[in-house]
């Protein structure tokens, strides 16, 4: 049997062949573009690698160019996490040297002695993985358009605050079209308070209102034209310019998020698993995409619902030690999944009975917190979304929640 490792870089790659005995068979070091894959795959048919028969391979990273090449047939790529590479690379030297090369072994030793303790990368579909990039694309934009959103505020507070006044009954004020608009034609609290009826109102519809459009923009005339604090003329000029620039930021951020969660409205329903996502309450084609994306569509990279629980971090966790025990909340967890689920867990009370006599149950009889409660109901949803996947059934209110549905009715 032989073993591969992988120390991979921006540009060059290390490569370290060992078999059974732990003895170093073969090493190279190739570039990062197709010469180097070329060169790659050939050294490892040189040493057996073969369609019924491939080499198994470590490597410190579950992206990118080289292990898609690896992933070609039945080959098995380990993803080894830096953290626990770090730590066998202590069990082989003291004088803590380190260099590529001997990375490059260190990870092929770790598939020798310990592969059965690390999984390899899911068997997902392509339609899986393009899923997966989409939602997650759309969440960083999300997040990156809350963010810039939220440099813009205190800037706002700071020299304009009619704008945060007029838009502040807006749901996600800031981020709407209508208040973009506003902003570049009147960058300023003096520009703002000139603006006229039929300024505003052009801009309303260039946004894309179509309802209550007059009465829209008598409100916020009414608002600009009040008497506000302003900063000097030149001052209050810089700051408008500055909000612009970052204006432009969060209009590209916007226009990003919106875009790539019309490609995931266009790509997950395509999706065999897609049906079985959205019959779950509180699940919705952004969201369910979004559990989908960390989950996958391989089912056999979980061996049971425990597993999913542990990975999602809503399952808690046992520390004990001689005479002391403690029962806390995962820290080592998918972060996505966990965000993914603690939303699900907010809205599925909304549409399903079972769920908010659950969560009810779990803050008065057990004095849960919030944050608990939402856990420990998100628990139980993907404990049931795992038996529906596996079983290619719908969610099921009756079964899901029986007791719950009898107390709630």
């Amino acid at each position: 049997m032989i073993y591969c490792g992988i120390d991979w870089a921006e540009r060059t790659h290390d490569v370290a062949l060992v078999d059974d005995t732990g003895r170093l068979v073969a090493k190279r070091h190739i570039t990062d573009d197709a010469v180097g894959y070329k060169v790659l795959l050939e050294l490892l048919a040189e040493h057996g690698d073969t369609e019924a028969t491939p080499i198994p391979v470590a490597i410190e990273t579950s992206r990118g160019l080289l292990v898609a090449v690896l992933r070609t047939g039945k080959r098995k790529v380990y993803a080894i996490n830096p953290l626990a590479a770090a730590r066998y690379r202590d069990r082989h030297s003291v004088s803590r040297k380190k260099s590529d090369p001997g990375d490059a072994l260190v990870l092929a030793n770790i598939l020798r002695t310990d592969m059965h303790a690390h999984q390899p990368l899911p068997d997902d579909s392509d339609l899986g993985r393009a899923i997966s990039v989409l939602a997650r694309a759309q969440q960083d934009a999300l997040w990156n358009r809350q963010q810039l959103a939220n440099q813009l505020r205190p800037l706002l507070r700071e020299y304009y605050p009619a704008a945060l006044n007029a838009f502040a009954t807006w749901t996600n004020g800031l981020c709407r079209p209508e208040t973009r608009e506003l902003l570049k034609i009147a960058p300023t609290s003096t520009q703002a308070a000139q603006l006229t009826r039929a300024q505003v109102q052009a801009a309303l519809k260039r946004a894309g209102r179509q309802r209550g459009i007059e009465a829209e923009a008598d409100r916020l005339r009414n608002i600009f034209r009040a008497k506000w604090a302003h900063q000097p003329p030149l001052v209050e000029d810089a700051l408008g310019k500055q909000m612009l620039a970052l204006l432009m930021q969060l209009d590209a951020a916007c226009t990003a998020a919106d875009q790539l969660a019309e490609a995931v409205e266009e790509a997950f329903p395509q999706h065999p698993d897609a049906e079985i996502l959205t019959s779950f309450p509180g699940l919705g084609v952004q969201l369910a995409a979004r559990i989908l994306a960390e989950i996958g569509d391989d089912r056999t990279r979980f061996a049971d619902a425990r597993g999913l629980k542990a990975y999602a971090g809503s399952s808690p966790i046992t520390r004990a030690s001689g005479k002391k025990s403690s029962i806390t909340r995962r820290w080592v967890k998918n972060d996505r999944l966990n965000h993914a689920g603690y939303l699900w867990a907010f809205a599925a009370p909304n549409g399903s009975p079972g769920a908010k006599a659950h969560y009810r149950r779990r803050r008065d009889e057990h004095g849960d917190w919030n944050a608990a409660a939402r856990r420990n109901l998100s628990n139980r949803l993907l404990g049931q979304l795992y038996h529906c996947l596996q079983k290619r059934e719908l969610f099921d209110e009756q079964i899901a929640f029986p007791t719950e549905l009898a107390t709630a009715a």
